[in-house]
């Protein structure tokens, strides 16, 4: 895209794009909340974009390939995401539990216009835009939480930590993400309203709101699946948690996690898988670990964040790409196939977009994708709203204080959608 740069104010630029998100069926705004580390590099701070000049979507597993292979071709802006259950095109696996929403396994779109703000400057894919891009001054009515709920309670989730603790016990798994999903209701959802309000509660470097279909897509990810930066793959996995405190006792706290057994020895397994998967594409040794255990922090919690690189061949494909390193090992567990199968067998629900990826590709064929946690996901006329949660399950988990984490992941998110009765 030839981008131009215009004088609209960037402080304001999400009242500009409320009404394009109003009018749009495919609309993207991915924002990284001005992070600035080496978690996140990235030139600009905000891209949207709406419009459909083309649209590729798979719904079944035999159209995966085709469908891939039509957007690595196509050489121009693309943004889409990839649900979790594209994992059964590239593995012999299956998805048989409650679909909570219905989403297709791929779904991208070519915008025909785009907006990004890159060095506190504004610029926009066409001068046509701007005459588009009115300020926002209509009033949002309220929008009542009427009741949140996880969808497996805590005597449940114990039980089937319990049981995953069995496997790993007699070495089927070393380490898995068992999931649970969480329902909210409410009356009058305003979906960019609602991202907005994220945004200030939860800042995170991968913020997206993604919408298509009937499909919206609400997200605070801290965490970046793959990036592609002309040769060099990176991927960022998280694994480790901890809630912040108040005050000295905060740096504290943050040692706690940087020196924590059980927190590295996660992590460091997901270290391994992904460089295990990475090596199935990479040149000969290439793979390497440029950050182990980093700490980082957020606006409630600290993590845990390894970065693992590699170089690949031009002719590397993203096919070839996603069926290596899909889904992510953060959000599966190790060893990945048969941590995804017992993630079938024990969870209650299709995760579809969530623990997923969201992303796009430039028109270079560099991307990046974020890892679909801390989300929420919404069919356009219902009024209910999906956001599981999770955690890592390893020999050494306490099981009343994974469901805590679980709710603490969650925190964000329920105080946004509940501090909205008094909005």
């Amino acid at each position: 895209m030839n981008w131009i740069p215009t004088s609209l104010d960037p402080e304001n630029i999400h009242a500009y794009l409320a009404n394009i998100q109003a009018n749009e069926n495919n609309f993207v705004c991915l924002d990284n909340a001005k992070y600035n580390s080496n978690h996140k590099k990235a030139t600009w701070e905000i891209i949207a974009a709406w419009g459909e000049e083309e649209i590729y979507s798979a719904k079944e597993i035999v159209s995966v390939p085709k469908t891939l292979q039509q957007i690595w071709s196509s050489k121009k802006l693309r943004f889409g995401y990839l649900s979790y259950d594209l994992k059964n095109a590239f593995e012999a696996l299956n998805s048989n539990n409650e679909e909570l929403y219905a989403s297709d396994l791929i779904r991208f779109f070519v915008p025909t216009n785009a907006l990004k703000i890159e060095n506190d400057v504004v610029y926009v894919s066409q001068k046509e835009i701007l005459n588009k891009l009115t300020l926002d001054d209509s009033k949002h009515q309220k929008q009542h939480c009427e009741e949140w709920n996880p969808l497996v309670d805590q005597s449940s989730y114990k039980e089937v930590v319990k049981r995953l603790k069995d496997h790993i016990q007699r070495g089927d798994i070393f380490e898995i993400n068992y999931c649970i999903p969480i329902r909210a209701k409410l009356n009058n959802i305003q979906p960019w309203q609602l991202f907005l309000k994220l945004k200030k509660h939860s800042p995170t470097p991968f913020l997206s709101y993604f919408q298509s279909g009937d499909k919206i897509v609400i997200s605070a990810s801290p965490e970046r699946f793959i990036q592609k930066n002309g040769n060099q793959l990176i991927s960022q996995p998280i694994k480790g948690t901890i809630k912040r405190a108040e005050g000295e006792k905060d740096e504290w706290i943050k040692n706690e996690l940087k020196t924590n057994a059980k927190e590295k020895a996660e992590n460091v397994m997901i270290v391994d898988l992904v460089r295990n998967d990475l090596s199935k594409i990479a040149k000969k040794n290439s793979v390497q670990v440029s950050e182990l255990y980093g700490i980082y922090t957020f606006p409630q919690l600290h993590q845990m964040i390894s970065t693992i690189a590699c170089e690949i061949d031009d002719e590397v494909d993203l096919y070839q790409i996603l069926k290596a390193l899909f889904p992510m090992g953060s959000m599966t567990g190790a060893p990945k196939v048969e941590a995804l199968k017992l993630i079938e067998k024990y969870e209650s629900f299709q995760r579809g977009i969530y623990s997923g990826s969201i992303g796009y590709i430039d028109e270079e064929n560099n991307f990046d994708f974020n890892v679909v946690i801390r989300s929420i996901i919404h069919e356009k006329g219902s009024k209910h709203l999906y956001f599981p949660v999770g955690s890592a399950i390893t020999h050494y988990a306490n099981e009343e204080q994974e469901y805590e984490e679980c709710l603490l992941k969650a925190k964000a998110i329920v105080d946004v959608l509940t501090a909205n009765e008094h909005a």
